[in-house]
């Protein structure tokens, strides 16, 4: 994996509408450094509503569980391997049919700072990586809780005490790692403060209505719908209602498409329970999650991963090269969430 490339435009395709139904996992909002997960998953089945809920019930019979709703937990116990190797095998009812869309919270904070305040996307790769070696645990820790106070829309900080943590931050950091490679972007940061009193003060009064740059979810979908009209086929998302899609951040969903050349025609929000391709969505979106964040961690399962990669976004937001190697079926992951 080298880093990230801008994707160029698209051409706005024409002729029948595909509809994509999606949903996500490991949500835990703008608070991406001391959530409950480490990763973030965007699924996208392309399925009919018939065939979805005949996939349903075959997971169903299968598991034999008296639960109402079924969730990725109950495919990912161990009683039901054989259920979830079916699932997710060629052959089974999703396979080219389904895809997710992976992010690394960690890298994504990384990303996303050096975004506002530099203006080499390479520099992202270089300080996720070389802060693990340069910066010792407590550095990196502390690099990254900074980094996302400074960028998080809804903290309850005035504008500039975020910014004043973060380059006091810096500074420690850079004293204490002088001449690593690590401190060499630290110190390309550490000049941009500017860039990051000009981001505070647009946010101080506009909390309510500003896009969340820290949230992984919006990105997401529009690379899900990039993924899905990449054959100029305009496609229609059905999401899962969540409190995050407000019609606001929908029309930015919708406006990033249209200005990346995304044949996207609109979001539908819809509740989870009412649409079998939702809910089929939803197991991909909690299934891929845990295998990605096992394999980050160094204990994944062969083939659970092996069964998974057909499925993963090359334009996944992901910064740990071994992990990605396991995941990817080739070459790095695209930048799409500018």
């Amino acid at each position: 994996m080298s880093g990230y490339h801008e994707a160029g435009p698209r051409a706005v395709g024409t002729g029948r509408v595909r509809e994509i139904a999606c949903d996500e996992s490991g949500s835990d909002g703008e608070n991406l450094t001391g959530g409950n997960t480490e990763v973030f998953a965007h699924a996208g089945v392309h399925l009919s509503p018939a065939a979805a809920a005949g996939a349903l019930r075959e997971v169903r019979d299968r598991i034999r569980s008296p639960a109402e709703e079924y969730k990725a937990n109950h495919l990912l116990r161990e009683k039901h391997r054989a259920v979830l190797e079916w699932l997710l095998a060629p052959g089974g009812p999703i396979h080219g049919r389904a895809h997710v869309h992976l992010t690394e919270k960690a890298f994504f904070v990384v990303d996303r700072v050096t975004a506002l305040l530099l203006d080499d996307p390479a520099d992202a790769v270089t300080l996720f990586r070389a802060g693990r070696r340069d910066l010792g645990t407590d550095g990196r820790r502390e690099f990254l809780e900074a980094a996302n106070r400074l960028l998080r829309v809804r903290g309850g900080d005035e504008a500039d005490a975020p910014v004043a943590l973060f380059f006091g931050t810096l500074d420690a950091l850079r004293r204490a790692h002088a001449g690593t490679e690590a401190a060499g972007v630290l110190d390309r940061l550490a000049a941009r403060r500017s860039r990051a009193d000009a981001y505070r003060a647009g946010l101080y009064g506009l909390r309510a209505t500003r896009i969340p740059v820290l949230n992984p979810l919006l990105p997401a979908i529009v690379s899900t719908a990039a993924h899905w009209s990449a054959d100029g086929r305009p496609v229609r998302l059905v999401h899962d209602r969540q409190n995050m899609l407000t019609p606001e951040r929908i029309a930015w969903i919708e406006r990033t498409a249209r200005r990346e050349g995304i044949a996207l025609e609109g979001v539908r929000l819809v509740a989870a329970r009412e649409d079998p391709r939702v809910q089929l969505a939803d197991f991909l979106a909690g299934i891929a999650r845990r295998i990605a964040s096992d394999e980050l961690h160094e204990r994944g399962d062969p083939v659970l991963t092996a069964l998974l990669r057909p499925y993963v976004d090359p334009a996944s937001v992901w910064g740990d090269a071994r992990s990605w190697r396991a995941l990817a079926q080739a070459g790095p992951p695209v930048d799409r969430t500018g």
